[in-house]
């Protein structure tokens, strides 16, 4: 039994690129936008480039999203438009670690009537005065009104 490399392609492919591209016909430069149409509103947003291409949605390289226009009687929408990949800020690093923190805690089980099965009581410093029982990450709070 032989061994193989990995399989190589006889015909090498362009059609297939990890940049996303404009979606204007015959246009091969990368997007930096995309643009979603609001029908019920008569309104065109462009904004910045979305995480992953959607079928609704039309991503556009630079020239063309400056020179957008809509259809007569529709507003334009222009949302600011990030020049470089973003970077999470300190507070999404705190609330991703204070998170963690959370569901690393370790919580106590109560049997009391008001509380829900499986549920679990808040406990230790910093407990919610307004919270009655917690069950995940689902919270059973006190009416404000009581």
């Amino acid at each position: 039994m032989s061994r193989r490399g990995p399989l190589k392609s006889a015909v090498p492919s362009n059609l297939v690129s990890p940049v996303r591209r404009c979606s204007r016909t015959a246009c091969g430069r990368p997007a930096v936008a995309t643009l979603t149409y609001v029908y019920a509103d008569s309104t065109a947003v462009l904004g910045p480039l979305a995480t992953y291409a959607e079928p609704h949605c039309y991503d556009l390289c630079a020239e063309h999203s400056e020179r957008l226009t809509a259809p007569r009687g529709w507003d334009v929408v222009r949302l600011a438009v990030d020049s470089g990949p973003a970077r999470p800020s300190s507070d999404d690093l705190e609330a991703l670690a204070n998170a963690v923190r959370e569901a690393a805690r370790p919580q106590e089980r109560t049997a009391g009537p008001s509380a829900l099965p499986g549920a679990v009581a808040p406990t230790g410093r910093g407990a919610n005065p307004m919270e009655v029982a917690r069950r995940g990450h689902l919270r059973v709070l006190r009416s404000p009104d009581s």
